[in-house]
């Protein structure tokens, strides 16, 4: 039965805005999210918490939301939102056995745990938050002022699209909604020190979310199972091909089973609810699948060291070949002999993939690429920064190597504080690396080795570099595609001189030679950020490690169950609540709006919502700045006063300069030609701050889809009670010339604000730097400045408007051949050099602004 056209859906939940089932009040929902999920408080806490707060209550006759723990976990097992049931089956060894010596491995039975995926999946369709930020067809976008197609969330990609055709052949599908369903997984290790406390998580996710959201973590992503990992002895491991190929047969066979209930659904359609309200036809379809280089070659039954996506042999992965396919390998499997498809095609031919049980389904298609471990810790940790090394030990004495490489790591420690870009103070001689330490050093690196090593190793990082900030932008173009393959061509150039001085001997390197399908992948799937390994190793922490820490580490997988099935129940209602309304404000403004209407019961009130918060800053423009809050009491009151504090004498002559451009915006002369006696004087009060907002969209990205952006830019004297911290900032000058040619690098000595003639002037004390030369180092990409003067040698000082500036901007030392002293502090450094480079490698948005 449908819906006239045009007819409203049915609300998601007929329930009262008061049914707060099965909590009683707001308060129990909040205490019992506040307990299990935001603070994750232990039982023991629980009960002296809900203890003291009953002694407080004892008086009134009243008591907490809660008994104790038990009471606060029996009520959240009570509800019945996004309750998916544990399931469990088990998997036990049937093949042949020896007659003697038999395996431990091949009498036991192996336990995975799953929810139905297809429970799973209509929890998130029906969840109203996603109603913004769901696509429910394929479609393809193109740039409005041209015909250039543009790729961003999953559903842009022609993957969905040719999917969709393929599905359309059946009339009886028509009208129906595609749902791909993303899956992943990954082995995590919770503790080394205790033993085998490993778990194996799978993952699932919907492709019609949009990135930001399965990127957030917003429950768009889900725990479905967790897999087993089959153990032996150190006795039987050695040669045993038997052990291998059923590790690798139990994950197959695993997968195939837990996706079951979605089978039936990739070819008939089925209905559910979403979260609009509306009821659609839904196909279902198996859609990439996140793993590391590792889980590649396991999902595709193919040896370590080939491409699990094309045909290329593992001796020359460079060279140009087919792509591999079910069809192809299917047609191997049945000409050639195990041998031949483990010597020439890199396959384990007795091996078949899950998604063979699966229609329209093929693994080799499926593989999504993987930012982090490919280009993150792949190319760039393991390969690059290995090889860097490797070559000053080959070329210099042990002493010599040693020493580069301390200095090396002092100027990484030298870089000045920025927005968001993690400090190294001891460079990078750090034992573990995480993902997120080797994205930080990727954006001070390239500076760094410079000096210490021949110019096309430098241009390789270069190349590298621009590569990984192209292709991790959230809205990449047909452009932004073709700037990806040249800078892969320049990589490939370039690399040779490891070759060349003997550092390597090859390149078939899986995961460097993965970047050659980047192009392909993201016409496929969209931008690359979406379907990152970073989204599942997140999701290890909420889903794994947390749970397994709140355990009593006794058979602590059944505990983690129970926790990962308790959080889901609480994400549910908390969706439930917020979509109802229930939850605007807080519970101590909801409380008093209800004793106010009760105060005042029997009149009318206003239908507004003064507990909203409320976003000021402008959403129509580029780029925002606005000053701090609140002012620094204990500085400068007067811009006299402000001068001696800066020690900056000029300063109310700059001041008054200042004016007259405000007040007189169209005069073409220079602040600096025009007469102070034609200047407004202000001797008044001032407010001076220690910080400036900035808010901005990535230039990318001006539709703001992926949504606007802020950080914070510091002048303060004393920062986070250590030292002084001057952020420099890009100023807008020229409007009309795109990038560095259009703007200006100063350092922020102050922020203040005053008022004249009824008119508020926020502004910025700066001190001016120069562009070196019309283009970027053409070795490093990177823009290079110095501190300006003026005629009198003195430095170049002004005040400008803050709606002059664009953004923050990160410098780091032009280091050349010299090394750092060991005493020097990371501080000190924009006031010790004398050139520095313009790091476009900061983050995304400084290397789509300094260009």
């Amino acid at each position: 039965m449908f819906l006239p056209p045009g007819s409203p859906p049915k609300p998601l939940s007929d329930k009262s805005p008061n049914d707060w089932m099965p909590y009683r009040n707001r308060v129990e929902f909040e205490t019992a999210e506040f307990f299990f999920t935001k603070n994750q408080t232990p039982a023991a806490q629980i009960n002296r918490l809900l203890d003291l707060w009953a002694s407080t209550l004892q008086e009134h006759d009243d008591k907490p939301p809660f008994t104790d723990f038990r009471d606060l976990h029996k009520t959240i097992n009570k509800t019945p939102l996004g309750d998916v049931k544990w399931q469990l089956f088990s998997v036990r060894y049937n093949g042949e056995r020896p007659d003697t010596d038999v395996p431990p491995w091949m009498d036991q039975d192996f336990d995975v745990w799953y929810h139905d995926p297809r429970e799973v999946i209509c929890n998130m369709l029906v969840n109203p938050d996603y109603v913004e930020e769901f696509d429910y067809q394929p479609y393809r976008e193109f740039l409005t002022d041209s015909d250039e197609r543009q790729w961003r969330d999953f559903m842009s990609g022609d993957w969905a699209w040719d999917q969709v055709d393929i599905i359309s052949e059946d009339p009886e599908s028509h009208g129906s909604t595609f749902v791909p369903v993303v899956l992943g997984s990954n082995k995590t290790t919770v503790s080394v020190a205790t033993g085998n406390n490993e778990y194996y998580s799978l993952y699932a996710s919907i492709g019609n979310v949009r990135n930001n959201v399965r990127r957030a973590h917003h429950d768009a992503v889900s725990i479905i199972g967790f897999l087993a990992i089959p153990k032996t002895t150190k006795e039987h491991v050695t040669g045993d091909v038997k052990f291998r190929k059923f590790r690798r047969q139990l994950f197959h066979c695993s997968l195939s089973k837990i996706l079951e209930t979605l089978r039936p659904g990739i070819t008939k359609y089925k209905v559910a609810q979403f979260g609009d309200g509306h009821f659609r036809r839904v196909i279902y379809g198996l859609g990439p699948y996140i793993a590391d280089y590792e889980e590649q070659v396991l999902l595709t039954c193919i040896m370590r060291g080939w491409c699990p996506r094309c045909l290329s042999s593992r001796i020359n992965l460079d060279e140009q070949a087919g792509w591999r396919c079910r069809h192809h390998t299917d047609v191997l499997v049945e000409e050639g002999t195990l041998g031949e498809l483990w010597d020439e095609y890199g396959i384990v031919g007795d091996l078949v993939p899950f998604t063979n049980d699966f229609p329209r389904a093929d693994i080799h298609e499926l593989i999504a690429p993987d930012i982090l471990h490919q280009l993150i810790k792949g190319t760039f940790k393991d390969h690059l920064v290995e090889w860097i090394e490797k070559y000053l030990y080959q070329t210099h004495s042990k002493k010599e190597a040693q020493r580069i490489m301390d200095d090396i790591d002092r100027r990484i420690a030298a870089v000045p504080a920025f927005a968001g870009l993690r400090r190294f103070p001891q460079g990078r001689g750090f034992k573990q690396w995480t993902g997120d330490d080797s994205k930080a050093l990727m954006k001070v690196y390239l500076s760094a080795i410079e000096g210490h090593v021949p110019v096309d190793i430098v241009r390789t990082f270069r190349a590298f570099l621009e590569f990984c900030y192209f292709v991790r932008r959230s809205v990449i173009t047909e452009t932004t595609l073709e700037k990806i393959q040249e800078a892969l061509d320049r990589f490939h150039q370039y690399r040779q001189i490891f070759e060349t001085i003997g550092v390597v001997s090859t390149f078939s390197l899986p995961r460097q030679h993965s970047l050659q399908h980047y192009v392909l992948l993201i016409r496929l799937f969209g931008a690359p950020n979406g379907l990152c390994s970073s989204i599942t190793e997140a999701k290890h922490i909420k889903a794994v490690k947390e749970p397994w820490r709140r355990s009593s580490r006794y058979k602590a997988l059944g505990q983690m169950l129970v926790t990962n099935q308790r959080l889901d129940k609480l994400a549910a209602s908390h969706a439930d609540f917020t979509q109802r309304k229930m939850l605007d404000g807080t519970c101590l403004s909801a409380a008093a709006l209800a004793v106010a209407t009760h105060t005042v019961s029997g009149t009318e009130g206003k239908d507004d919502n003064d507990d909203a918060e409320v976003d000021d800053g402008p959403t129509n423009i580029e780029a925002h700045v606005e000053l701090a809050k609140t002012p620094q009491r204990k500085r400068a009151r007067t811009p006299t006063e402000l001068a001696v504090e800066l020690s900056i004498p000029q300063l109310p002559n700059l001041l008054r300069h200042f004016l007259f451009t405000q007040l007189n915006p169209n005069d073409p002369r220079d602040p600096s030609e025009v007469p102070l006696t034609c200047c407004p004087q202000y001797d008044g009060k001032i407010s001076v701050f220690n910080s400036a907002c900035s808010r901005f969209f990535a230039p990318s990205d001006p539709s703001g889809i992926g949504g606007m952006r802020r950080e914070y830019i510091r002048a303060c004297p004393i920062w986070r009670n250590e030292h002084p911290r001057y952020d420099c900032v890009f100023v807008n000058t020229n409007p009309d010339l795109d990038g560095m040619r259009g703007m200006d690098v100063a350092r922020v000595l102050t922020f203040f604000s005053f008022t004249y003639k009824a008119e508020l002037y926020p502004c910025a004390v700066v001190r001016w730097f120069d562009t070196v030369g019309d283009s970027p180092n053409e070795d490093n990409g990177m823009w290079m400045v110095r501190p300006a003067h003026s005629a009198n040698n003195s430095p170049h000082i002004s005040i400008i408007h803050i709606d002059s500036i664009y953004h923050a901007a990160h410098l780091i030392p032009i280091y050349g051949t010299r090394f750092i002293p060991p005493q020097h502090q990371h501080h000190q450094t924009y006031d010790v050099f004398r050139k520095f480079y313009v790091n476009k490698y900061a983050d995304h948005h400084a290397f789509e602004i300094a260009f």
